[in-house]
């Protein structure tokens, strides 16, 4: 097998990587890699230079990447004020807020309440200490500027002040008392006098919308928080991208519109660099032995079968060394592969799929086919959710709600904690190497998001699994039941390759979203 040209036009049939060549007598079909943009495309990225196995060789690239997402720095602020009675005439506004002894006291159970929201997230955040606001300036609040986002309890105050956090560019959630606690003036005022400024029924408010006002609930706040957390930590990642920055469908384009949008800082390796490092990584002795215990550890794991040649396997673990050195070298926790299917076959002597699937598990972000397209999507799901993404080829919906996703590479871990069941198997379009036939679990609720072509637009489905199939396809397949209408699906369908997830977090994502002026369409 030769490495792939990217000059070549060879011509489509169905698989899952649009950088592989595959013949076809019909001259009529295009070719997917040209599709594709074609060519190790460096545009939107800059080249790792100087890297060699003895630097890489001498670092130590821990399975575990340390802290991939930093925590989101959350300020609480308690707008107040206190009212003295007067007589005949009114002298104190809506709420149970009137004394300082009683704004003392609700400090006190704000701080309580903010310790338990610490303990039950399921994604890192520091919620900075509880700032007072007594009608004093905005500015007053030194360790603001240093704060991802703001927790405001609105329970009374200065309107003025109010108004400006709404208007500071910061991302802002309020929080309204009705029953949890002493009830909040703005319970009452917050629509009309903050949101809408009461000149008119628009909204007016410069960041804040209504979407971001909570009244009692805990939940509420946390899952805002979690979104916040998942878009703070997508913006500006720093990715590798073997073989160079792509795009399914709109090329070179498409790393382009990923740096603008979500500040990706892409740096693209060669193939010809892999050769070097891989020769070299392959003739050391320390390396091929430790492939070769990880091959059988990973053998013993439960619910695992080898139906591959396991020399395959081994070198596949070689690989995922490398890969993972480079990305320390990098500085970085992304990674990305493309020409998957056709360039690192003759150089590692095995397939790439088994490298991400390993590399997810371990909390990493790993993706093949270098779709800048997707890739965004899928970085900021895993950091919402704290758990691997499937990224995947779509079907088309069927009339009876189902749709089948597939692809050669899954994370095992794909709830974050436990390892799914998997054949290892050839690759399923070369025949050749390993890859995972992931067997995913049937009833779980998964989170598709699938971002179109045009940057300004993704759609979501929710669905849920109900078999992992063994079709003649990518090996890991999933059919997943939709509620949705399956016309609508098939009209909503945007982009190419869709990011699967477990659980639910389509209100996330749509939070995150408006943050970054992408439409997010909920088919269901």
């Amino acid at each position: 097998m030769s490495q792939h040209d990217p000059s070549d036009s060879s011509h489509f049939h169905a698989h899952c990587c649009p950088c592989v060549s595959h013949a076809s007598d019909d001259p009529s079909v295009v070719s997917r890699r040209g599709f594709l943009g074609g060519g190790l495309a460096m545009l939107g990225a800059t080249a790792l230079p100087g890297m060699t196995w003895q630097a890489l060789a001498a670092l130590k690239a821990d399975q575990q990447p340390l802290a991939r997402r930093r925590p989101l720095i959350v300020k609480p602020i308690f707008f107040y004020s206190t009212s003295s009675r007067r007589p005949m005439t009114s002298w104190r506004p809506w709420g149970g807020v009137e004394t300082q002894a009683q704004a003392d006291e609700e400090m006190l159970r704000i701080s309580g309440e903010l310790k338990k929201l610490a303990a039950r997230a399921d994604f890192p955040v520091k919620f900075l200490p509880l700032t007072p606001l007594k009608g004093g300036p905005l500015s007053s609040v030194e360790d603001l500027q240093i704060a991802d986002a703001v927790l405001a309890y609105a329970s009374s105050g200065n309107k003025l002040q109010v108004e400006q956090l709404a208007d500071s560019g910061k991302d802002v959630i309020f929080f309204l008392r009705h029953k949890s606690g002493p009830l909040y003036l703005y319970y009452e005022t917050l629509s009309p006098w903050t949101l809408r400024r009461s000149k008119n029924d628009r909204l007016a408010a410069k960041t804040v919308t209504e979407d971001d006002v909570v009244v009692d609930s805990a939940d509420e706040i946390l899952w805002r928080l979690r979104a916040l957390c998942g878009l703070r930590n997508t913006i500006g990642t720093r990715i590798v991208a073997l073989g160079g920055a792509l795009g399914w469908g709109i090329g070179p384009k498409a790393a382009e519109m990923a740096k603008e949008r979500f500040k990706l800082e892409i740096e693209t390796m060669t193939y010809d660099q892999l050769k070097t490092l891989l020769q070299e990584a392959m003739a050391d002795a320390a390396v091929v032995k430790l492939a070769k215990q990880q091959t059988a550890d990973y053998l013993k794991l439960p619910g695992t079968k080898l139906e591959t040649e396991r020399d395959f396997l081994e070198r596949a673990f070689v690989l995922t060394q490398v890969f993972r050195r480079m990305m320390k070298q990098a500085n970085c926790t992304a990674f990305t592969i493309g020409h998957c299917m056709g360039a690192p076959m003759p150089i590692a002597r095995t397939t790439a799929c088994i490298p991400l699937s390993l590399l997810n598990d371990e909390g990493y972000l790993a993706f093949c086919e270098s779709d800048f397209v997707v890739i965004p999507a899928g970085m900021l799901l895993a950091n919402i959710s704290g758990k691997p993404m499937f990224l995947n080829d779509p079907t088309y919906p069927k009339h009876d709600g189902v749709i089948t996703l597939a692809h050669c590479t899954a994370p095992r871990k794909m709830d974050g904690k436990h390892i799914e069941p998997a054949r290892i198997l050839t690759h399923f379009e070369s025949d050749y190497g390993a890859a995972p036939k992931v067997e995913m679990r049937k009833g779980q609720v998964v989170t598709n998001l699938i971002p179109g072509f045009e940057p300004t637009r993704w759609a979501g489905l929710l669905g849920e699994i109900v078999d992992a199939p063994f079709l003649p396809i990518c090996r890991s397949q999933i059919d997943i039941r939709f509620k949705a209408e399956p016309l609508q699906v098939a009209k909503r369908m945007g982009g190419f390759h869709w990011i699967t997830g477990y659980g639910n977090y389509t209100r996330e994502i749509a939070y995150a979203l408006r943050r970054l002026n992408i439409e997010f369409d909920n088919i269901g």
